[in-house]
């Protein structure tokens, strides 16, 4: 057999030690350092010659560090003679100008793609692209993972009784219809306008949530602006409670203290005052910025591991989902 080996990028290197765990092999050894003008430099410390080779980096915050980093590796590695070369992105930044939506912008989404591509990347596995339409940007291989496996059977724990699955835009109403066929429950949509970047205003809620315990799911948490808006939203339409399943937490700006956020509530002349979100479940695909005793992680080593096992052996990716 060739062999493979698993390198990690710096940018979330507990989830790479995970991986490597699950796999039961060591990380192997890349060094990487930065001059002291910001320029990144990488050294692989072992031989990869005829081996295949599985590089973890998520482009998270700084994005533009840990693309670069990645592109980078891929650059040593290619010129150390290994046979093929996997991006494991499980955070794929960027993907969130899929198109043009207006007048003279970037698609950047199809940038990175590109430039994967041109660094000598044979194929990319990751989770939850933010438009699924991205693997289409490559001609090479894209794996694209679904993080609902790890939120349902936690969801299921939970024994909710009246569980209705909410999608907080239009945008993602597939995903949340899918999630809701596996829990066999209902689904609701949040109707919103969003007047500019990173702001949304909730406009109305499209089906029933009286007295319902809500499953709000989506592919990131980012500043938190739309999901705690939704969530309370919800709870000003009779909500019992609301969870909140995202895959990738940003969590960028003011999003934390958002999680705390409360909705008043009437109830004739009383009213009263209740948190809008409940619990945030994400994964650990982007290591947290602080810990939140709000936030639940779960872990998405293990799908990984197993995902690099069949890749290496000519398996089946999509037996893990079906």
């Amino acid at each position: 057999m060739r062999g493979y080996k698993v390198f990690a990028g710096t940018a979330n290197l507990e989830f790479a030690k995970q991986v490597a765990k699950n796999l039961s092999l060591p990380l192997s050894d890349a060094q990487v350092h930065t001059f002291s003008d910001g320029e990144i430099s990488v050294q692989i410390s072992e031989s990869v010659r005829g081996k295949d080779i599985f590089i973890i980096q998520s482009t998270c915050s700084p994005a533009n560090n840990n693309l670069m980093e990645l592109l980078i590796l891929t650059d040593a590695l290619r010129r150390s003679s290994a046979n093929s070369i996997t991006a494991v992105i499980p955070y794929f930044g960027y993907a969130r100008q899929d198109r043009k939506a207006a007048p003279r912008v970037p698609i950047t989404a199809k940038l990175i793609a590109n430039m994967l591509q041109a660094a000598g990347i044979n194929r990319v596995v990751t989770i939850d692209l933010h438009a699924g339409q991205i693997q289409g940007f490559f001609d090479i291989p894209v794996d694209n993972l679904y993080g609902s496996v790890v939120f349902y059977n936690y969801v299921l724990n939970k024994n909710f009784k009246n569980l209705v699955v909410a999608s907080p835009d239009i945008g993602g109403v597939a995903r949340a219809r899918a999630f809701a066929k596996k829990l066999n429950a209902d689904m609701v949509i949040v109707d919103k306008r969003r007047e500019k970047a990173n702001e949304s205003e909730v406009m109305n809620i499209i089906g029933e949530v009286e007295g319902k315990n809500i499953v709000l799911v989506d592919d990131m948490i980012d500043t938190a602006g739309t999901i705690v808006k939704a969530a309370a939203a919800l709870k000003q339409k009779g909500a019992l409670s609301v969870m909140a399943c995202c895959t990738h937490a940003v969590l960028s700006g003011a999003a934390y203290e958002k999680l705390d956020s409360v909705v008043e509530l009437t109830n004739g002349q009383v009213k009263t005052k209740v948190i809008a979100l409940d619990e945030l479940v994400v994964t650990d695909t982007i290591p947290l910025k602080k810990e939140n005793s709000k936030i639940k992680v779960l872990s998405v080593a293990p799908l990984f591991a197993e995902v690099i096992r069949r890749v290496y052996h000519n398996e089946s990716v999509n037996g893990l989902f079906f």
